[in-house]
């Protein structure tokens, strides 16, 4: 399998992932999951760049706008 394919199925199971913490009651999986989906988001690009599918790159953008707003909406208390 080459590197693109590698990439595409780890941004895959990113994106899996992070939809899974972010569907939780837990405030701080959340936050955590919103990381996880911007992740996924620059693989999903870097696996879309090289075949110019450009409408692909320009959604994972627009979702990467949408999980920054979602992480400033997640409060997550501070320990201590």
């Amino acid at each position: 399998m080459e590197w693109i394919d590698m990439l595409q199925w780890s941004a895959f199971a990113a994106s899996v992932t992070a939809a899974w913490l972010v569907g939780s009651n837990n405030e701080r999986r959340r936050f955590i999951g919103f990381w996880v989906f911007l992740f996924s988001n620059t693989l999903w690009i870097a696996w879309a760049w090289p075949g110019q599918a450009w409408a692909l790159v320009a959604l994972q953008v627009a979702l990467a706008a949408m999980n920054i707003r979602g992480l400033k909406k997640t409060k997550v208390d501070e320990p201590g």
